[in-house]
């Protein structure tokens, strides 16, 4: 893949995504179909998986602002569902996904059905997550979704890694799997842990947010390769990392977290708009490689698969959902009661990626002077399955959501709670600014000192606005109304800047210095919603 090559995949994907976020149809799909139908037009060049770019250079900085955006404590709340299905659903699906696979495909040697069974068994929670936070499900199911995709691409590449080598007869025993699992998942856990307390100080010293933020965009590949190079998992080792930023991130400067968090937004967009576009284009590749298997047939057992992969999901995520409640009193009490409805949420979202494509793309042609076992028919199934599942779990998630009409975030009780920590921080506030105006080296004119107490009134108040009425003409409650007029004047200034460089009596230099005080000051009285 060329340089141009590259540019055309990145605006066309990012074109397509933008287009998404404007219609019904999820980013991920809309991606994939087009990259479907491009595969096969004229013109379009050949876009390869190359598992040597997806794993290591795409793979952890998806993770990695994943990882930073998602909440520790609730994770370490739902820590036994999250390792049931990130840890145990993985390992359970390997094994019974490919034994099936084994039984349907005619000649299908049984350590290449697992190797099959290994790269289909990690969903990927991208869509998923997406659109469970459009339609407002409960946060516990977000953050179950969420915390299986960030850990069971670890435990489906370990596995993978088990199967292969019983594929080529090195002999591994089942003991020397475990073990091998073991050391990737503790080996993992530990560079993180080594890694992460160095880092975290070396981004609260670093005084530029320039330099801080060039250190974010290294941290996910420094963290998986270190993890690499001594044998263990970089994926654990750069959510590890991650999780542990993203809960010390307020003791960064301002700057560098508003720096980062567009950053970052915009790498995760780019990554995940070319990977899913990725998806479709390799259409092409897995059809012309089938040799001895006709479409025709290959396509009756990619139906299989795809059934197995849903029916074997629904098998674990049931029995994982209630029997640790049945057998456990203490389970009962400290976690809400759950219905049979979120299970099925759960066990419908499971969805496949770019991940299961590129272990996929990563298996050796030739073993030892050997051709691996019906490696394209892998291939292609392992396309097959990541294609149905986005497709029609993806497509169907949205409306068994609203189907099931499952309690969603209690918007009124959530700015209650934002509203009454608001208050406790304007008092705190409040207290510390009399503290220093009591100290005559404070003395401020009475004007500024007033300016400082209508911010703090200010903020302790826009929210408790929203609580209450709203604009009769408008619609819009006093804090929109106050963000709306805001931006307003602030745009009035911001062309009279401009103007006055137009006109040379300001230059360009003095007339950036005065849009980006103007920039602050809008980012601060216009809260983003999205």
């Amino acid at each position: 893949m060329d340089a141009l090559q590259l540019v055309a995949l990145v605006a066309a994907s990012a074109a397509v995504a933008g287009f998404a976020r404007r219609s019904p149809v999820p980013a991920p799909l809309l991606l994939v179909a087009v990259g479907l139908i491009a595969s096969y037009l004229p013109g379009v060049p050949d876009y390869t998986l190359d598992p040597h770019i997806v794993l290591p250079l795409i793979l952890p900085p998806l993770l990695y602002t994943a990882a930073v955006d998602s909440s520790y404590l609730d994770l370490r709340a739902n820590i036994r569902p999250v390792a049931l299905l990130s840890v145990g659903y993985v390992l359970f699906a390997t094994v019974a996904v490919g034994w099936l696979a084994y039984l349907l495909v005619p000649d299908l040697p049984l350590t290449a059905a697992l190797v099959l069974g290994a790269v289909i068994a990690p969903p990927d929670a991208v869509a998923a997550t997406a659109i469970a936070r459009r339609l407002g499900l409960p946060n516990r199911i977000t953050t179950i979704l969420q915390g299986e995709s960030l850990v069971n691409d670890a435990t489906a590449i370990t596995a993978y890694k088990v199967a292969l080598a019983a594929a080529v007869g090195e002999g591994i025993s089942w003991a020397g799997g475990f073990g091998e699992f073991l050391l990737a998942a503790v080996g993992g856990i530990g560079v993180g842990l080594v890694l992460m307390v160095p880092i975290h100080w070396l981004r609260t010293h670093l005084r530029e947010a320039l330099l801080q933020n060039t250190l974010s965009l290294l941290i996910p590949f420094i963290a998986y390769a270190a993890a690499e190079e001594v044998g263990a998992s970089g994926v654990l080792a750069v959510v590890v990392v991650g999780l542990f930023l993203g809960h010390k991130a307020w003791q960064v400067d301002f700057a560098t977290r508003l720096q980062e968090e567009a950053v970052w937004k915009m790498v995760a967009f780019i990554l995940e708009s070319a990977v899913f576009a990725l998806i479709g284009l390799q259409l092409p590749f897995v059809v012309q490689g089938l040799g001895p298997y006709g479409v025709g047939e290959a396509a009756w057992y990619a139906v299989g698969v795809f059934v197995a992969v849903v029916v074997v999901r629904f098998v674990w995520v049931y029995p994982a959902t209630f029997l640790p409640r049945w057998m456990s009193a203490r389970i009962r009490e400290r976690e809400p009661e759950v219905d049979w409805r979120a299970p099925l949420v759960v066990g419908w979202a499971g969805m496949r990626g770019v991940v299961s494509l590129a272990i996929a793309f990563s298996i050796p042609v030739l073993i030892d002077g050997e051709e691996f076992p019906a490696r394209n028919l892998v291939l292609f199934l392992t396309f097959t399955t990541v294609i149905g599942t986005l497709v029609v779990q993806g497509l169907t998630l949205p409306p068994l959501i609203r189907l099931l009409k499952l309690p969603g975030r209690d918007r009124y009780t959530e700015t209650l709670a934002e509203a009454q920590a608001q208050s406790e921080a304007s008092r705190a506030a409040e207290e510390r600014l009399d503290e220093l105006l009591a100290d005559e080296r404070n003395a401020l004119p009475k004007p500024l000192v007033d300016r400082l107490r209508t911010v703090l009134e200010r903020r302790r108040n826009s929210v408790w606005e929203r609580l209450g009425a709203v604009n009769e003409v408008t619609g819009e409650t006093a804090d929109d109304t106050y963000r709306r007029l805001s931006r307003e004047v602030i745009d009035a200034e911001r062309e009279v800047f401009v103007r006055l460089r137009d006109a040379r009596r300001i230059d360009d230099e003095m007339m950036r210095s005065l849009l980006r005080r103007l920039d602050l000051e809008e980012a601060a009285a216009y809260r983003e919603t999205d």
